[in-house]
């Protein structure tokens, strides 16, 4: 399969959502295609971002205050477009990314509180307007996601947080989702694995014929 030009593509999702799963499984699809690809995450992506990403999880960091976690995930997303993201869409790759602008409305706008006009602003900033093509939100119950991710293990910061703040964060996907339908494709992911994968196949082949983007 040979892409006209670089797109940038982004999963979305409450914790515990698959979202990094499908992620994967999507890649190997792209590989699969022969599809020349960067796969990235944030907060991330950089070896900054790592550092930045290392502080924003980390359970040691419960104090952190909101303000502070708003501009810690900008800080990495400026250094993430500058220096990964916009160099391979530049190169006509497509970037396939864990996370982007919509966890930031989703987590700090709905979940925390923070004005949402001012992080749309500063997202603005970060990304000079770059904003992604495409995005699978996958979605699911939210008791049942926290509940996936405690039977593997995984723990961070922000899933120490209560049900309520998770509920939050999903209803501020599901208005995102909303407000920008012809990019966000909502994907009911709490179904098996590979079932997932196959909607959001179906989803993108969609996406690339009616977009015309396939060579």
């Amino acid at each position: 399969m040979r892409i006209k030009k670089g797109i940038f593509i982004t999963f979305e999702g409450i914790e515990g959502s698959g979202k990094s799963t499908q992620t994967g499984l999507f890649c190997k699809l792209l590989e699969r295609e022969g599809v020349d690809f960067v796969k990235t995450a944030e907060p991330g992506g950089t070896p900054i971002g790592e550092k930045i990403r290392n502080i924003l999880l980390s359970v040691e960091h419960t104090h952190m205050t909101s303000k502070t976690e708003l501009l810690l995930y900008a800080a990495s997303r400026a250094q993430h477009v500058e220096k990964v993201i916009r160099p391979a869409l530049e190169k006509g790759q497509v970037v396939v990314c864990d996370r982007f602008s919509d966890s930031t409305l989703a987590y700090q706008g709905y979940g925390r509180g923070i004005n949402r006009d001012l992080i749309m602003r500063l997202n603005n900033v970060c990304t000079d307007g770059i904003m992604p093509d495409l995005t699978f939100l996958l979605d699911m119950d939210v008791e049942a996601g926290l509940a996936r991710n405690r039977s593997a293990n995984k723990v961070d910061r922000l899933e120490l947080e209560g049900v309520e703040f998770h509920r939050k964060v999903r209803e501020g996907y599901l208005a995102i989702a909303g407000d920008d339908s012809g990019r966000v494709r909502l994907i009911d992911s709490s179904g098996g694995i590979e079932e997932v994968s196959s909607v959001i196949k179906d989803e993108f082949m969609n996406f690339l014929m009616t977009g015309n983007y396939v060579v």
